[in-house]
């Protein structure tokens, strides 16, 4: 009985050795995971590192160009309404080439028939120079439109900022046409305005090719 229990009481020892045999292999590849791991993070973190320090160049970069262009542009501004002749400026209302007429300038683009846009095409030629196509707000600027729209006739006349939206006559700075009278007949998609002279505003296709007339806010003096 005896010897039974120092057999038994050996046990818990025995298997201490087995475990610190069979763990001290395991400790050591451990480390070596672990290490290896570390570096990998370490890698990791100096790509992010590197991804960081491009992307604030990016920024600072995109911030110089910025500042750069509203200087250029506000320049391009002064120059444009306050011509400098003999070294004084003279400011004026609207740039060379444009009409003013109450609080707005107006261009009217008259090109040779191979040379008319679709309402589209008008419309990003007023917006690259930093306008619309007119929208008019009242009987009196639609008549100077009118009266503007030259050699025009039938349904050659020169695109202005409405067209159908989702079924209904839109001007290009989102508002609906409040007054119906100005356009006969229902409004269809794919139909934008023209002006021709001394007979208002016609509905005809957005593709067809026609002149043209932008529009722009004076400058107050």
């Amino acid at each position: 009985v005896k010897v039974e229990n120092k057999a038994t009481e050996q046990t818990p020892v025995t298997n201490d050795a087995q475990w610190i045999h069979s763990t001290k292999w395991t400790i050591p590849k451990n480390v070596t995971n672990l290490t290896a791991e570390n570096q990998n993070l370490r890698g990791k973190n100096e790509e992010l590192e590197a991804e960081k320090k491009n992307l604030t160049d990016q920024i600072q970069n995109m911030t110089t160009s910025w500042n750069e262009l509203n200087v250029s542009r506000a320049q391009w501004s002064i120059d444009a309404y306050c011509p400098k002749t003999n070294n004084n400026r003279m400011c004026v209302v609207c740039q060379t080439g444009w009409l003013p007429f109450q609080s707005g300038c107006y261009a009217i683009n008259n090109p040779k028939a191979s040379e008319q846009k679709t309402w589209k095409g008008a419309q990003d030629d007023c917006i690259g120079k930093i306008s619309d196509l007119a929208v008019v707000n009242n009987e009196t600027e639609k008549s100077y439109i009118s009266d503007n729209s030259w050699d025009s006739s039938g349904n050659n006349g020169y695109w202005i900022g409405l067209r159908v939206k989702d079924g209904n006559w839109k001007w290009v700075d989102g508002r609906n046409l409040t007054k119906s009278a100005w356009i006969p007949g229902s409004p269809t998609d794919g139909q934008c305005a023209i002006s021709v002279t001394n007979q208002g505003f016609k509905s005809v296709s957005c593709s067809e090719q026609n002149r043209w007339i932008c529009k722009k806010k004076a400058l107050t003096l």
